[in-house]
């Protein structure tokens, strides 16, 4: 009985993965961009209702304009790949906020947040971009989208199968790894999930004009940042330095190839 139970919970799951078009990487996704964006969006707004907000300043604008840039990017690429209607429902927003910790996040999405708390170890434009692309990759890929799916098929596997899962049941997994308003710039990804982001981030900066050769320099300044008083949490869960670096030389000469059809480049 349990075979039978188990087979059609297997061919969903099949039938279920998505495919990150910057990365090939395939991941589990039962959950809609309808289902979460929404509230997404929501905890997005509350965060800023609650938060000291940067809207003028040079640092403000430069993050907004990183931001477009990146959009831009991945919209251009999507297209090319006949990929745009996977961008339908996106909301872009790139917002500063005063805040000391080392810490950018995006929400499912496009909700981009940064703290200034990061930007001296960003240094420039470059290395904002580093962090923006980063962070959006993990929107893009439906990171979120595969921690919750996961979280589902462990709590309610057995319902997957007949959709008997509910809208609380959906939201209560939301919950899970979007809890208070005040820890949702304390998003953890798994490490494979990071490097994703990683490899994609590396691709939509470079696409968008931005020397991805710099990415090295940032990834070994933020380790340097975290000696003296802990990992921050923008590096909680993230790959091993040496690690990291080494995927980044390796995937580098894909990367310069999209820096250098780029027409941002050299702007």
């Amino acid at each position: 009985m349990k075979k039978i139970a188990i087979l059609p919970l297997m061919i969903l799951l099949i039938w279920s993965c998505a495919t990150n078009p910057l990365t090939g990487r395939q991941s589990l996704s039962l959950v809609s961009n309808a289902q979460l964006f929404p509230q997404a969006f929501a905890q997005y707004d509350q965060v800023l209702g609650e938060s000291k907000i940067d809207k003028t300043s040079a640092d403000a604008k430069m993050i907004n304009n990183v931001g477009q840039r990146i959009k831009y990017a991945a919209e251009k690429f999507y297209k090319e790949q006949g990929l745009s209607q996977s961008l339908q429902g996106y909301e872009w927003e790139f917002t500063l906020i005063q805040n000391n910790q080392l810490n950018a996040w995006c929400m499912p999405g496009g909700k981009v947040a940064f703290y200034s708390g990061i930007l001296p170890v960003c240094k420039n434009e470059t290395g904002v971009a580093v962090v923006m692309g980063h962070e959006v990759s993990h929107a893009l890929a439906g990171h979120s989208a595969e921690q919750m799916s996961q979280a589902v098929v462990a709590q309610y596997g057995g319902q997957i199968a007949s959709g008997a899962i509910s809208n609380d049941q959906w939201a209560n997994i939301f919950n899970q790894y979007y809890p208070a308003v005040a820890q949702v710039g304390l998003l953890r990804y798994g490490r494979k999930m990071e490097l994703d982001a990683d490899e994609a981030g590396l691709y939509l900066m470079a696409m968008a004009g931005y020397n991805p050769q710099e990415a090295t320099a940032f990834w070994e300044r933020m380790q340097q940042a975290s000696g003296s008083s802990g990992t921050p949490e923008f590096l909680s869960t993230h790959p091993n330095p040496g690690n990291r670096i080494a995927q980044i030389q390796a995937i580098m000469p894909k990367a310069l190839a999209y820096y250098n059809a780029s027409p941002y480049k050299g702007k």
